[in-house]
């Protein structure tokens, strides 16, 4: 059954303006759709005769948590819902299940101009307890010169705070049924309650607490779960990130190893010639005997670099001093050097501390700076090797008095295979990888390198090496 009202009186201001209540709480809807929960699970629980009076905001959600309550409505309880006027439809698509929208005793719509359109309420009278949750919507005003006008949508319902009152006092939970029992035709006002008993108000804190824990579970659990999706997320594009990177190496790998095998083809095609004289003939083998050289270095340095990552997963490094590393390898390129007229000198000091390093990294940092130093200077320049204490960490100096790098090739000189286009003789072009394996070495270790030149005055390698502090650093 269904009846419209044209007046009515609201009740939260009847609520507000009793003197024995609090002041009222600012809620959200969450919070007070799980107040309602709270309540609901009490009357699911108690499961005695009851009469709840109901008016719930728009949303299938606040229906579906009120069905669970319908769903065990026997003949000994009432319900009586209240709905907006404008809400109002047909049963068959109201969203309830036939059995709930059975249980309701009586739907009362309320006309547009009803004070409790901005209301929500659930009450509740049993002969065990009493309770009311009545909640108010904020008026937001958007004024235009000197006209105002309310925000009414449902999107402003869904999400707009609510004023609220949380009432078990029987006296005013009485007056609350005295103002809505005219509302119902035929109905009459009910006997007064009993006096207000402790264990409810304790029933009704336990269910809210409990509700709000599991409430917090979920929320950590969505978080959780969306965190490992952001995860998830980040690593994948890492992955493809990689995949991609791999394809371009491989694609530059198979050009850098096509153009050492064409000029070999080259020259042995010319070799075979009849007409060929032996100054040219000399000049081919020449030719053949540095591409194998090339072909050569480019293979050990891609291995090298393939093999770097898995080297720094099974090593535990341990304390080096660079005494026992840098002057053997600065000795070993000693005639190297006076072959082509370049003066070679280094500076170890033995005291200085030891740093984070393996032999091998430090050898293969030290044999590529070299080696880069004294090609690229030419005949009478000089080659400089020194190492000092800088804070925290030693500082290992290439300097040089060779060709110098143009200043818009420096950011390039680590990227795999790029090589500089200026070259004193025919051997300066290399695999294009050493400086590559130098930054790579030194980032597993902690280190790190800079560049300083200038075109025709020379270069200066800065490597820093962090200093051994103990177990930690291993």
């Amino acid at each position: 059954m269904t009846s419209v009202l044209t007046s009515e009186i609201s009740l939260y201001e009847l609520v507000a303006g009793s003197t024995s209540v609090p002041l009222a709480m600012q809620v959200s809807p969450v919070t007070f759709k799980a107040i309602m929960s709270s309540l609901i699970d009490l009357l699911i629980e108690q499961n005695e005769p009851t009469s709840v009076w109901v008016k719930l905001p728009k949303g299938g959600a606040w229906q579906t948590e009120f069905d669970r309550y319908l769903t065990r409505v026997t003949s000994t309880q009432q319900v009586f819902c209240f709905r907006n006027q404008r809400d109002e439809i047909p049963e068959e698509t109201s969203g309830l299940e036939p059995l709930s929208q059975s249980q309701i005793s009586e739907t009362i719509v309320l006309p547009p101009d009803s004070h409790l359109r901005k209301e929500y309420f659930l009450l509740i009278r049993s002969e065990q307890f009493c309770a009311l949750l009545v909640g108010q919507r904020a008026r937001t005003v958007l004024r235009d010169g000197n006209a105002s006008t309310t925000i009414d949508d449902e999107a402003t319902e869904k999400k707009q705070a609510l004023m609220a009152f949380l009432i078990v006092d029987p006296e005013i939970v009485q007056q609350a049924i005295a103002y809505l029992q005219p509302f119902i035709p035929g109905s009459e006002v009910q006997s007064e309650l009993n006096a207000f008993s402790p264990t409810f108000a304790n029933q009704l804190l336990a269910k809210h607490l409990q509700r709000q824990e599991d409430l917090w579970q979920r929320a950590s659990t969505h978080r959780r779960q969306a965190e490992l999706a952001n995860l998830l997320q980040l690593q994948n594009e890492e992955l493809l990130s990689t995949i991609r990177l791999k394809d371009e190496f491989l694609h530059k790998v198979g050009q850098e190893l096509r153009t050492p095998l064409t000029n070999m083809k080259t020259a042995l095609t010319l070799l075979n010639s009849p007409t060929v004289k032996p100054t040219q003939k000399q000049r081919y083998m020449d030719l053949l005997s540095r591409e194998c050289d090339r072909q050569s270095s480019l293979i050990t340095s891609l291995l090298d670099l393939v093999s770097l990552d898995q080297m720094v997963e099974q090593t535990t490094i341990q304390a080096l001093s660079l005494a026992d590393v840098v002057p053997g390898v600065v000795s070993t390129y000693q005639p190297l050097a006076e072959e082509k007229g370049v003066r070679l000198a280094y500076t170890v000091p033995e005291n200085l501390p030891a740093i984070v390093c393996l032999p091998t990294w430090l050898k293969q940092i030290v044999i590529n700076l070299l080696h880069n130093s004294i090609k690229f200077t030419p005949r009478g320049g000089q080659v400089w090797v020194r190492a000092k204490q800088q804070g925290d960490y030693i500082q290992l100096e290439f300097r040089d008095t060779g060709i110098g790098i143009a200043t818009t090739e420096i950011p390039k000189i680590f990227d795999r295979f790029y090589r500089i286009r200026q070259a004193i003789d025919e051997d300066a072009g290399g695999a294009g990888l050493g400086l590559t394996i130098v930054q790579k070495l030194l980032l597993h270790c902690g280190g790190s390198i800079t560049v300083k030149s200038r075109v025709g005055e020379g270069s200066t390698f800065n490597v820093l090496l962090p200093i051994y502090r103990g177990q930690e650093d291993s």
